[in-house]
């Protein structure tokens, strides 16, 4: 499970479908409907906050929207929307071991966005987050 930090945007056709379904099965740990996953690391920062499904849908929220751009078909009925945004906290650091490690995934299946992103001097964050100094998040597999 990859609930990336970095916008969307930057994510090729299978990762973004892949970030879409390891959204919605977070979102299904978090709202106790599976056993499996519970203990991820990934949903660490979720489970932090104080309303851990408004993150969690406000994140889906965000990669709808950019699956519509992109004139995809995902179902709006699977998140809720809240009025109030959140914001949460993201390292630098956990930026770039994110982009470093998605640069990776594009080297071997979309090379156009691999060299775009090669030329990004500030990685945009998903809208959900705030980027604050720091190394790589404690929760982060390295």
């Amino acid at each position: 499970m990859r609930i990336w930090s970095i916008h969307p945007k930057y994510l090729d056709t299978k990762g973004l479908v892949a970030l879409w379904r390891e959204t919605l099965l977070a979102k299904n740990v978090l709202e106790g409907k599976t056993k499996g996953y519970k203990n991820h690391p990934q949903l660490i920062r979720f489970k932090n906050l104080e309303d851990p499904l408004h993150g969690i849908n406000q994140y889906l929220e965000a990669v709808y929207e950019e699956a519509c751009i992109r004139g995809y078909h995902f179902n709006k009925e699977k998140f809720v929307l809240y009025e109030e945004p959140l914001k949460v906290n993201v390292t630098t650091g956990q930026i770039e071991f994110e982009k470093q490690h998605l640069l990776r995934k594009l080297e071997q299946r979309d090379k156009e966005r691999y060299f775009k992103m090669l030329e990004e001097k500030n990685i945009e964050t998903h809208l959900l987050f705030k980027v604050g100094k720091g190394d790589i998040e404690e929760w982060e597999i390295v």
